[in-house]
């Protein structure tokens, strides 16, 4: 009996052995786009070959299982009140397996869900800082919220966090997130590619450019899309020419929370945050269809630069409400007001590290043929003085330097609604309208002394100017403070006659009063539709803006009274059009080709007012230095056609491959009708000739993105020719303007990033590129009636180009904690001067940056407590990162090789060649990493709902 009851327990034990091996489970967890578990979401397990379903409900940190299932292949569903539905399909299990998954909910903001890595569970793929994805068409990477919140400085700018991406640099002089920064990649600067916030384009009227301080702090983006290619045709935007950065509002979220933040970071940078995440809520009690975020923040910073001082504050609101399971709305509003006393005129070489040799920072002065001392020690003033040198304190108000003599006021905002709405059949619109106003008003100083005092009153008693050196005797004596020539703040004086048009220009000496500012109002509608055959697109982006600029000669002595005419003065109105049509052909279930056109059309209409002799002349007015309100209009249209072609084909669930063939252009700048209106003996019937046309860029790349669980590889080749800027000159049989395009560049290179899990929570980031970029084509340096053509000689390399970028980064996210080190390096640039190129080099430099972050996650009413270190160029390098020369070049003759010193139109210099570099001038522009930054946040938690 005993050995029965033992034999039968052993039958018994042994089946449930047998029966737990016979099945298999998945389980996992419910996260918002915050990685808050989602509670109430309902999960649903369905077989895909016998269509039975399995239902579980996550606990309270989102957590669920599913076991009892039979081996085979399921789709795992989650769906919550407010969220979009997300479907995990081909999740294969076999007997005994138990498969682990994440599903990231959505707030239902996207009526038409685009879904990326779909059919893929990749951990690698949803815990990478940044990466392509397995629809992409193009070399994408999406920069993920965790990456922004958790591995960018709390003070950081768009600029900072684009960084990341394969190839992207970007140079700060005065500290992250601490006044204007630029970023690069394959060879295009700021002003050759698109910006958008939440799909609105935003850039400066007079060119394509952005205001990195000025727009969308890190404290409003949720994410980025870091398109390096045209896009298709629906990209939209004035510059789709090397790309389009698309910046992400901040994801809305489930719960309700309250953060209050406060930083503290190196040259004195406080921060001071606050955010308010409503959740889903109802008005007066009606059902729960809202949704609402609200972040304001004050920032002060003395800066790395010395007196550069900056004051930010700002508020955004992003408000959701869904009308129906179909029809969403959404609005947006964001304000900034910035203040600094960022210099007008960048520090030079002697200011700021001296020069080799030394002689090239003395200050001297021939007068009669001997050579004076102009400055104290015969030295320019303020000659190695660091790194970091921008301006002095205000002890002496005859130096141009005083930060007193230095002020920028940039208000602007932000505005958007939108409307996404499923309209039945397929057929989706999507819909915003927007308004953003910027206003910059800068009043900075010349480098000349800060007096109201004369020439013969300085030298008659150089006590009136403190510092006063007299160089020369008798009627050739000249009265200098630091190396410049008195002169008086209040008096207007000429300079010299332009060779060019032969106008001269009459103004006081001092200062300017600078101001630019726009306000636009645009629309962006976008009209689809999803058939068994594919999806297609079509839209019209549409664009006003007024544009108020002038430049003022002033006198800070005066309370900054401006003289009668300025330098220049416009009001300019734009409109840009943008109708578009493209189809994407779902051939197989594989593979998808999508093709189209967009049809990019911009005006001008602009209204110059006379100005003192510096732009458009004084027109009719009789005189250059008494008021006038003569003025003189341009109008000029410009457009270009730009198709595209991509194809992407899955290869396998989890790996793809992908070609395009786009094409792109940039708008002119306002410049373009910036030449002299005024009738003179030289040009007696001014006027332009030739405008200019949209540069146009060609792109071809072919790529493949690979998302394993545990490691995703994304790769691209790329090449790139696209058209220069235009230059221009006088005709000299019609004396108007002709503009002309300089030779074209082509770039082409390799680029990779890839993400691997080492471990749970243990992450290994990699990317880089190689490149070359050369000047292709020819230019006429003779004249349009007796041409000579000069080709680009081959080794020409792009200016602003690196040869090679990498980055490697190393993160660890678990139980609270987030750490992570990063070092990106930037490889060999060259620099031009002026039309000549490769005339200096920008060595290699390196930014290493380090972060370290524990946050209360326990679903406690303090949920989102926070505690957060970083730290900035961790190393405290000092690399030059980017030059503007100052010296000339050594030219040479094209018909000889001797130095070109007397030009003739059968031997003219040569447009290309030099002998050797442009010689290192006490003048040149350099710009340094700024030193080492750390910070210290901590962030307050207060999530009422986590503790019910």
């Amino acid at each position: 009996m005993r050995l029965s009851a033992f034999a039968l327990c052993l039958i018994a034990l042994f089946s449930t052995v047998l029966a737990a091996q016979s099945t298999a489970k998945i389980e996992g967890s419910v996260i918002d786009v915050q990685n808050l578990g989602v509670h109430d979401a309902t999960v649903t397990v369905t077989n895909a070959a016998t269509g039975a379903v399995s239902t579980a409900h996550p606990d309270a940190s989102g957590a669920f299982s599913v076991d009892g299932l039979a081996a085979g292949t399921y789709t795992v569903t989650a769906s919550a009140s407010g969220f979009a539905t997300n479907a995990k399909p081909g999740i294969v299990v076999a007997n005994g397996q138990t498969k682990h998954i994440a599903i990231t909910l959505t707030i239902s903001a996207l009526v038409q869900q685009v879904e990326v890595n779909a059919g893929v569970d990749s951990i690698a793929a949803q815990t990478a800082p940044s990466g392509g994805f397995l629809e992409e068409r193009s070399a994408q990477s999406l920069i993920s919220n965790s990456y922004i919140r958790n591995f960018t400085s709390p003070i950081a700018d768009y600029g900072s966090i684009v960084q990341i991406v394969p190839g992207a640099f970007t140079i700060s002089s005065d500290g992250v997130g601490l006044g204007q920064s630029k970023t690069y990649f394959r060879g295009f600067p700021d002003g050759d590619f698109d910006i958008d916030f939440d799909g609105i384009p935003f850039y400066d009227t007079n060119s394509p450019t952005h205001h990195s301080w000025a727009f969308f702090p890190a404290q409003w983006i949720g994410g980025v899309d870091f398109d390096r290619s045209p896009g298709t045709a629906s990209t939209i935007g004035p510059t789709p020419f090397g790309g389009s950065i698309h910046l992400l509002s901040m994801p809305l979220t489930s719960e309700q929370d309250v953060r209050g933040t406060v930083t503290y970071s190196t040259w004195n940078t406080k921060l001071y945050e606050g955010s308010y995440n409503s959740g889903l809520f109802g008005l007066f009690g009606s059902p729960k269809k809202s949704n609402l975020f609200v972040d304001v923040h004050h920032l002060t910073s003395d800066g790395y630069q010395t007196f550069n001082f900056n004051t930010r504050n700002a508020g955004s609101l992003l408000y959701q409400y869904q009308f129906s399971p179909k029809t969403v709305l959404t609005g947006f509003a964001g304000v900034i007001q910035l203040t600094a006393n960022t210099y007008g005129l960048n520090p030079t070489r002697c200011q700021t590290i001296a020069s080799t040799p030394t002689s090239l920072c003395t200050a001297t002065t021939s007068i009669g043929g001997v050579n004076y001392n102009t400055a104290p020690n015969g030295i320019q003033p303020y000659t190695g003085y660091g790194y970091n040198f921008m301006m002095v304190n205000n002890a002496d108000p005859t130096n141009w330097l005083d930060y007193q003599y230095n002020h920028y006021q940039v208000p602007t905002d932000f505005e958007y609604v939108g409307v996404k709405s499923d309209i039945g059949k397929g057929w989706y619109l999507d819909f915003k309208g927007y308004t953003y106003n910027y206003d910059n008003g800068e009043l900075y100083s010349n480098a000349v002394p800060i007096t109201e005092a004369t020439q013969a009153a300085a030298i008659a008693n150089p006590s009136l100017v403190p510092g006063t050196i007299i160089a020369g005797t008798g009627s050739k004596a000249v009265a200098y403070y630091n190396g410049a020539a008195i002169a008086p703040c209040n008096v207007i004086a000429a300079g010299k006659p332009s060779k060019t048009t032969g106008l001269t220009t009459y103004a006081e000496p001092c200062a300017v009063d600078k101001y630019n500012s726009y306000r636009k109002y645009g629309e962006n509608a976008v009209l689809s539709q999803t058939s068994r055959f594919g999806v297609l697109r079509t839209g019209m982006w549409y664009e006003w803006a007024r544009t108020d600029r002038h430049q003022y000669p002033t006198d800070p002595l005066s309370n900054w009274a401006d003289q009668p005419l300025p330098n220049f003065a416009e009001q300019f109105w734009t409109n840009s059009y943008q109708p578009y049509v493209e189809y994407e052909f779902h051939l197989t279930p594989k593979f998808n080709l999508t093709a189209g056109s967009k049809f990019a059309y911009y005006t001008f209409d602009v209204l110059h007012h006379a100005d003192d002799g510096k732009t458009v002349g004084p027109l009719t007015c009789a005189s250059t230095t008494a008021a006038c309100s003569a003025t003189a209009e341009d109008t000029g249209s410009f457009y270009a056609t730009l198709p595209s072609l991509d194809f992407n084909y899955r290869v396998k669930s989890d790996w793809s491959i992908y070609a395009q063939a786009a094409t792109g252009s940039i708008v002119p700048p306002s410049s373009v009708y910036d030449f002299s209106h005024t009738p003179t003996t030289l040009v007696p019937h001014p006027g332009l000739l030739t405008p200019p046309k949209q540069q146009r860029s060609t792109t071809y790349q072919m790529g493949t993105v690979f998302k394993a669980n545990r490691i995703s590889i994304d790769a691209d080749a790329y090449r790139v020719r696209f058209q220069n800027s235009y230059s221009s000159l006088i005709d000299p049989t019609t004396t108007e303007t002709v503009n002309f395009l300089q030779p074209s560049s082509v770039t082409q290179g390799v680029e990779f990033e890839t993400t691997a899990v080492l471990r749970q929570g243990l992450n290994l980031y990699l990317n880089a590129t190689a490149a070359n970029a050369y000047y292709a084509g020819k230019l006429n340096i003779g004249t349009a009636t007796a041409p000579i053509y000069e080709d680009a000689p081959s080794g020409l390399w792009v200016q602003q180009t690196p040869a090679d970028t990498e980055m490697q980064g190393l993160t660890y996210q678990d139980h609270g904690f987030d750490l992570g080190v990063f070092n990106k390096r930037v490889g060999e640039q060259r620099v031009d001067n002026g039309s000549y190129h490769n005339q200096a080099i920008i060595a290699p430099f390196s930014d290493f940056t380090s972060y370290v972050n524990f946050t209360v996650g326990n679903h406690s009413m303090f949920d989102g407590t926070k505690i957060s270190l970083s730290a900035d160029n961790l190393l405290n390098q000092h690399n030059i990162d980017a030059l503007t020369l100052a010296g000339s070049p050594n030219t040479i003759y094209l018909n000889g090789g001797a130095a070109c010193t007397a030009a003739t139109a059968s031997n003219p210099c040569d447009a290309f060649n030099t002998a050797g570099p442009s010689p290192i001038s006490g003048a040149d522009l350099p710009t340094f990493m700024s030193a080492r930054g750390l910070s210290v946040s901590v962030t307050f938690g207060f999530a009422p709902r986590e503790g019910k």
